[in-house]
C-alpha cells in the first residue's frame, strides 16, 4: 500500500499553492480497488496492529461511515482501478499522535490513483469538494506575512498546529510540491513533552 511521504518544513516563495488547516492527529490510510473495495487500512508506516489499539479499533468503521459510499462513487466516475486515499484521524484533544479517550473522526487529507500518483491539489479540491477536507486557508503565493501569522497562530480559521501548503508537480520529488509551517506555541509545547532535542526534531 502506498506510503504518505514525509512533507518538510520550509518556505517556498513565488509558487501558488494552496495553503490547508494542519490537523494534529495520526495519518492513516486505505486501499481501494473497483474489485475488493476498501479492504487494507494503513497507519503512516505500515497496516493497522495492534502496536496503536485505538486506530486498529476505530479507523475503518469511522473512514466506511464517513466516507465510504462518497468516495467510492467519485472513484468509480473517474474510472479509477486503484486508489489509497490518506486521511488524518483526531480528536478534540490529539496532540502530535497521542489520543485521549474521547470521540475521534477522520478526515481526508490526499488520495493517490494508480500510475497517477498523488493528486495536485486543485484536482483534489475539485472533486472532493462535498466531502469532509481540510479548511482551506490561503491561495496564492506563500509571503512573510503569511507565515509570521501562522507562527503566532493568528491566521483566521487555522486550529494549533499549523499548516500544510500544497501547490503543482514537483517533478524532482515526484508529486505535488508540499510544505509545512507550525505555530510557535504548538512546537514550544511539543518541545515541552520531548526527552531530548533528537526525539522533538524527530516528531515536529
Amino acid at each position: 500500500m502506498k506510503s504518505y511521504p514525509s512533507i518538510q518544513g520550509g518556505v517556498r516563495k513565488g509558487v501558488p499553492v494552496y495553503v490547508f488547516d494542519k490537523l494534529d492527529g495520526s495519518n492513516v490510510r486505505v486501499e481501494w480497488t473497483k474489485k475488493a473495495g476498501f479492504h487494507k487500512y494503513g497507519r503512516r508506516n505500515g497496516l493497522l496492529d495492534d502496536s496503536n489499539a485505538v486506530l486498529k479499533r476505530e479507523v475503518p468503521d469511522l473512514i466506511q461511515e464517513k466516507y465510504g459510499e462518497l468516495l467510492e462513487e467519485i472513484f468509480l466516475r473517474q474510472k479509477w482501478k486503484k486508489v489509497t486515499a490518506f486521511f488524518e484521524f483526531h480528536g478534540p484533544n490529539s496532540f502530535a499522535g497521542y489520543h485521549e479517550d474521547e470521540e475521534h473522526t477522520v478526515t481526508l487529507l490526499d488520495v493517490a490513483v494508480l500510475r497517477q500518483g498523488f493528486l495536485e491539489p486543485r484536482d483534489f479540491v475539485k472533486l472532493f469538494r462535498y466531502v469532509d477536507i481540510p479548511k482551506i486557508l490561503h491561495q496564492g503565493n506563500f509571503t512573510d506575512d503569511l507565515a509570521h501569522q501562522i507562527a503566532e497562530g493568528t491566521l483566521e480559521g487555522m486550529t494549533f498546529e499549523g499548516v500544510v501548503a500544497k501547490g503543482g508537480f514537483d517533478r524532482k520529488a515526484g508529486r505535488p510540491l508540499m510544505f509545512k509551517w507550525k505555530n510557535r506555541a504548538w512546537l514550544e509545547r511539543l518541545r515541552g513533552d520531548c526527552k531530548n532535542q533528537a526525539e522533538f526534531e524527530a516528531r515536529k
